[in-house]
């Protein structure tokens, strides 16, 4: 899950059947994640209430019960998805970075209970001709929602295959008009120690920032996310809007995004600030260049034996390469 990376005292680089739902009519869906994140923000935990949500008549907790929204026959692949098996939806929503929760892995899940995904706003500012603060309903309401089966690699060394639903970066960006001096896109996470018990712990500089270059943003691959494997977004994954860019480290796709600002200088980023000589802003999924403290070249996939072999821009390179050609990418790592 666009994992962050874990600091250097917690370094560790060790640290089923496919379902791919039909695309369907976007207003269902878009009122279905709607009615469940209200739903849940009056249950005050998430993760209960998408249970309750998704459960068939055949009792609480019944195998047939796991998973009803959007159970479909299987579309097709699209343009931009990987044909790799899913990762399961409970070791997908279980085994999480997400530091304004805690350090350790399960404690995204443990703590999201806390997150209160309605009422929710995203203040759109910077060089834009049509700045403005719009509610995530409307938001999300004003494009069709896609689905996207997207490899997702962490820095540490690990990876999954995420089967995401919401909308194209670009689409948004496009739709505030960006003026003639916007070159970055700026990504600012909420800031609520409340809500974020990690944050009141100084592991990083809160609130979490990170951006992109235009043109990266507006790559069709540049997706922004409202839920996960036909389900309302889980919080420990980023509920209720988070970035996923595949060809890029975790880290790189922020969760619970609360700002986007477009800036004519580079932004300063979270990891790239707290340790510049290990996370750099572009942070391209590269095997070719190892962190400091381990190898890049290989992953361990989540729900797999072994090891297999990190892809150039985690598979990719075909969409990409050409957004970086004539760059050094050990320089711009």
């Amino acid at each position: 899950m666009s994992d962050h990376p874990i600091p250097p005292d917690h370094a560790d680089p060790e640290s089923g059947e496919r379902r791919i739902l039909s695309p369907g009519s976007p207003n269902p869906r878009r009122e279905f994640l709607r009615s469940a994140a209200l739903f849940t923000t009056t249950a005050g935990a998430l993760g209960g209430g998408l249970e309750l949500l998704t459960r068939r008549p055949g009792g609480p907790g019944s195998a047939e019960a796991q998973g009803a929204a959007f159970t479909r026959p299987a579309r097709p692949l699209g343009p931009y998805d990987t044909s790799e098996a899913v990762t399961p939806y409970a070791q997908a929503t279980s085994y999480n970075n997400f530091y304004e929760f805690g350090t350790d892995k399960s404690d995204p899940a443990r703590m999201a209970g806390s997150l209160k995904t309605r009422p929710w706003t995203v203040r759109i500012d910077g060089e834009v001709r049509k700045p403005m603060t719009v509610d995530i309903d409307t938001l999300q309401g004003w494009f069709p929602l896609e689905d996207r089966v997207y490899r997702m690699r962490c820095v540490e060394g690990w990876s999954m295959v995420m089967p995401w639903l919401g909308f194209p970066l670009a689409a948004l960006i496009r739709r505030m008009e960006p003026t003639s001096k916007a070159k970055y896109v700026q990504f600012t996470a909420l800031l609520d120690p409340k809500q974020f018990p990690g944050q009141r712990q100084p592991v990083l500089n809160w609130p979490y920032v990170e951006g992109l270059r235009l043109d990266e943003a507006l790559h069709p691959l540049a997706f922004m996310a409202v839920g996960l494997d036909g389900r309302v977004l889980p919080g420990q994954n980023g509920a209720p809007l988070r970035l996923a860019v595949p060809w890029k480290y975790g880290f790189k796709s922020i969760k619970s995004v609360v700002r986007i600002t477009l800036t004519e200088k580079q932004p300063q980023t979270t990891w790239a600030l707290a340790a510049p000589q290990e996370y750099g802003f572009y942070a391209n999924v590269n095997p070719a260049v190892p962190h400091p403290r381990w190898s890049q070249a290989t992953e361990r996939r989540i729900g797999e034996l072994g090891r297999r072999k990190t892809l150039p821009f985690n598979g990719y390179a075909e969409q990409v390469a050409g957004l970086y050609r004539g760059m050094d990418l050990r320089r711009f790592f």
